[in-house]
């Protein structure tokens, strides 16, 4: 990251953190204080020490007055110090917390492409981890940045008013610290933003695996993801070494110019006060000084290097919320009078540009039909469910429901008219109420009862050990996979919409359930316009239109019947799931 990146990315922060300025002033208000007040000590400390030099010669009145101060500096440090943590948390934690916000209302506006081609584990990593080292390593390093800054100018002020021999030997020897600081940051800042990099990489792989553990030992994937997880998980040892090793040069240099620097001022204020130039006392507090003086190059140093790693991480955190948003939709049309009638005239689209998918795809449905849509995979059947839904914008072509292209009307108006039920089923943790009224909360008890009863959930609902009251569990793993899809279609009994979408929507329950939700289906379907998309063809025999994809293309369309008679794609399609030969 170059110096003009690293001051964007700064200004961009602070910005965020604008609201609650007055914390900050706050912080470092108190950070300056605390230095001024830890400062004034080794003074004190010097008088404290005069007082006692000699024989006969203790000034038990000055000394105690002088201890007096002591405590009351002390004191007065260590509440400032504390203000100066309150401040900073606060500050901290309201800022991380918009941060995030505009991490996860970004996610909620992004186009849906940029979700699917961002691993997920990527994305978890950058609001967690990431958020969580700019908060460390920015934020809170901030006031120990100043109040590092603030000791050093404060003792090479304080020192030079003692003695300006001895002062300016210990400003020769600072650009050593300088030299060792500026060393270790820039190794530091390359190896933490690649073990940014590949902590995100590992996050996707992890959230990958987890997800689909019971594919992975249904194919005996198991050793081969460990390879996947050991290569990884070996370049993060490496990165994660080299970081640490430079990291933890930190502290023996440091030291070593603190030693260098202490030896320089005990030599040289040893021979000042021989000499007569200092007294006892003024060499102790510059030996103070010396040791305090190089202290916070200690405390820069390592703040220096979590700001490498969190300026690292809030590239990524800030690249997130850059993303392109989805079109606005203001102005556009709120609602419609839907009727049912769909149609698609002349509509490309592909995911990848270089990869062609649908084209030249014409359609009309009428109002109240039901469309069937089978072909083999990657045909481009879910394409057009996803293009329906507006999920993906057609490349070319218009869409249009009840005479109105999609485009000029609202995305949620238009996902309002559809009910969709997907082979996927998503449940979220609430009770088994909430989940069914997820597209309709003010739903009333007997609506909810109704539309459960209706997708034949009701029955096993009643089972459940509070009924309704049921608390699923993360992703409904306290419940089977045909419960889980029953409950999902109950969400479209209630809603009762103009069109719907089944996509593979009764393929995880059995045949007697799928029975009775086929007849719940059609009583559903009455009157609306459906989509319905399949893999078994036995479950599509009713519908009024059978439309056959194939590479992105209708190749052929009709009834089941007309379809058997042409002897064309569907018929080959349609026997081939019954190993039968037609002779």
């Amino acid at each position: 990251m170059t110096s003009k990146e690293s001051n964007q990315t700064l200004k961009r922060l602070f910005s965020y953190a604008k609201p609650y300025r007055m914390y900050l002033i706050g912080a470092l208000f108190s950070a300056l204080v605390s230095v001024l007040l830890s400062l004034l000590l080794p003074v004190f400390l010097g008088k404290a020490v005069d007082f006692i030099a000699g024989p006969g010669k203790v000034d038990f009145n000055g000394l105690l007055r002088t201890i007096a101060y002591m405590a009351l500096f002390i004191a007065g440090s260590c509440i400032f110090q504390w203000t100066m943590s309150f401040c900073t948390s606060k500050i901290t934690y309201f800022t991380v917390k918009d941060l995030r916000n505009s991490v996860y209302e970004k996610l909620n506006i992004v186009p849906l492409e940029v979700i699917d081609k961002t691993p997920h584990g990527n994305i978890i990593n950058t609001m967690v981890n990431d958020i969580d080292a700019v908060s460390d390593g920015l934020l809170q390093g901030l006031t120990q940045l100043f109040s590092g800054i603030m000791t050093i100018v404060g003792t090479i002020g304080l020192m030079l008013s003692i003695n300006l021999g001895i002062g300016f030997a210990v400003i020769l020897l600072t650009p050593l610290s300088l030299f060792v600081a500026s060393f270790i940051s820039r190794r530091t800042y390359r190896k933490f933003t690649e073990q940014t990099e590949i902590k995100g990489e590992m996050g996707g792989l992890i959230e990958e695996m987890l997800g689909n553990q019971k594919l992975i030992k249904a194919f005996s994937y198991e050793d081969r993801a460990l390879e996947r997880f050991k290569e990884i998980n070996a370049r993060l040892h490496k990165c994660g070494v080299m970081a640490q090793f430079y990291s933890s040069l930190t502290n023996p240099c440091t030291r070593f110019v603190n030693g260098v620097v202490y030896a320089s001022v005990g030599i040289l204020g040893a021979f000042s006060a021989i000499r007569g130039n200092l007294s006892v006392g003024q060499l102790t507090s510059f030996l103070a000084y010396a040791n305090q003086y190089t202290k916070p190059f200690n405390e820069i140093s390592g703040v220096i290097t979590e700001f490498q790693s969190a300026l690292a991480s809030a590239k990524r955190v800030f690249a997130l919320i850059d993303l392109e948003p989805e079109p606005s939709d203001e102005g556009l049309l709120s609602g419609i009078q839907a009727d049912g009638r769909v149609s698609l005239k002349n509509v490309y689209f592909s995911y990848d540009k270089s990869v062609k998918l649908i084209e030249d795809l014409n359609l009309e449905v009428k109002p109240g039909s039901r469309i069937a849509i089978v072909g083999p995979t990657g045909s481009g059947k879910t394409t057009v469910i996803n293009l329906l839904m507006r999920f993906y914008d057609a490349d070319k072509g218009t869409i249009e429901v009840s005479g109105v292209d999609i485009k000029k009307m609202q995305r949620k108006a238009l996902r309002n008219m559809y009910g969709m039920v997907l082979q996927d089923t998503w449940l979220f943790e609430g009770t088994v109420r909430e989940n069914i009224a997820y597209g309709k909360e003010d739903a009333t008890e007997e609506e909810i009862i109704n539309a459960a009863k209706a997708a034949y959930a009701h029955s096993f609902i009643e089972r459940l050990p509070n009924g309704y009251d049921t608390v699923i569990t993360k992703e409904g793993s306290n419940l089977s996979q045909g419960q889980r899809q029953l409950l999902s279609i109950a969400r479209v009994m209630l809603i009762k919409p103009p069109m719907l979408i089944l996509d593979e929507a009764t393929s995880n329950i059995d045949t007697r359930t799928e029975i009775h939700i086929q007849k719940a289906f059609a009583r559903l379907m009455e009157g609306r316009t459906s989509f319905i998309v399949a893999h078994r063809l036995s479950t599509i025999k009713e519908s009024d239109l059978i439309l056959v994809m194939n590479q992105g293309r209708i190749v052929e369309q009709g009834s089941h019947e007309e379809l058997l008679r042409k002897e064309g794609f569907y018929h080959k399609l349609y026997y081939s799931q019954f190993h039968v030969t037609q002779t």
